[in-house]
């Protein structure tokens, strides 16, 4: 295989001018975009760039999707090409990495999955993404050592064991405060959000900052509502200690653009 095969970026409704919004706009390997039409028309085009197959077939792709470098390499540019695009229009973003044989696959894939991408693009019209994690922030030394100073009469197993339920007697007040400023989130959040998605807490080398983070969610909101969404939500999560509340966007509603359920055009890539 040594023809460029085609990653694609996301769905948009076809109209006058998109192409000079992809005019000089890079995607993933500095590759130029373009758009993707159905063959038997429609009303939703594709966004697109060629991507060296070498980097891209099914067997690379997984070896890849491992390496955390280029993941994020390939993360931002497959999110520049979508900002560009909101900027101007509804966007139905689809998965990192999702790429095709060729043009004619998405082509195909446009055609199969028309009324699908059209019902999303009008329910998403309008409406933005908002990002909101609740992280469990870590016990500090001094916090976990308030009750162990040395007691008089105390062995030292016994010192031991007041300093270990002083410990544990402070975490279980972090978590309980975690769910107290959960259920105000969710409550501050439903007053603006037409939906929500639930995504698993991020770990390890996706965590980013301190404390553990114990709630990843999604809000589908519209665009009119997002100052009010993040002031309220903002709002809901004060004055609880050992809690942090961290609140992104508004973004493309990656979260709520799932792929169609059909089965994918033959040569199709995917992680």
């Amino acid at each position: 295989m040594t023809e460029p095969i085609s990653y694609t970026y996301a769905v948009v409704r076809d109209a006058d001018g998109l192409p000079d919004v992809l005019a000089g706009v890079q995607g993933v390997a500095r590759a130029p975009v373009h758009l993707v039409h159905g063959r038997h028309g429609g009303d939703v085009a594709a966004v697109v760039s060629p991507v060296p197959p070498e980097d891209f077939h099914e067997d690379a792709l997984k070896r890849h999707l491992e390496d955390l470098d280029w993941l994020e390499a390939v993360a931002r540019a497959h999110h520049s090409v979508v900002e560009a695009l909101s900027a101007h229009t509804t966007v139905l973003p689809l998965r990192l990495a999702t790429v095709y044989l060729d043009d004619e696959r998405v082509a195909m894939t446009l055609d199969a999955c028309q009324d699908t991408f059209s019902d999303r693009l009008s329910r998403l019209a309008a409406h933005v993404e908002w990002g909101v994690k609740i992280y469990v922030e870590p016990i500090s030394v001094t916090a976990a050592r308030a009750d162990t100073a040395p007691a008089p009469g105390l062995s030292p197993g016994r010192a031991y064991l007041r300093s270990r339920r002083a410990q544990r007697h402070t975490q279980e007040d972090a978590y309980r405060a975690a769910e107290q400023a959960a259920a105000n989130v969710e409550a501050a959040a439903g007053i603006h959000a037409v939906d929500r998605a639930r995504h698993r807490p991020q770990q390890g080398e996706l965590s980013v900052g301190s404390g553990e983070n114990v709630v990843n969610d999604a809000y589908l909101v519209p665009a009119e509502h997002a100052d009010a969404f993040f002031s309220d939500v903002m709002r809901a999560a004060e004055g609880l200690d050992s809690v942090r509340v961290e609140v992104t966007g508004p973004w493309a509603p990656y979260s709520f653009a799932s792929p169609p359920d059909a089965e994918p055009a033959e040569g199709t890539a995917s992680p």
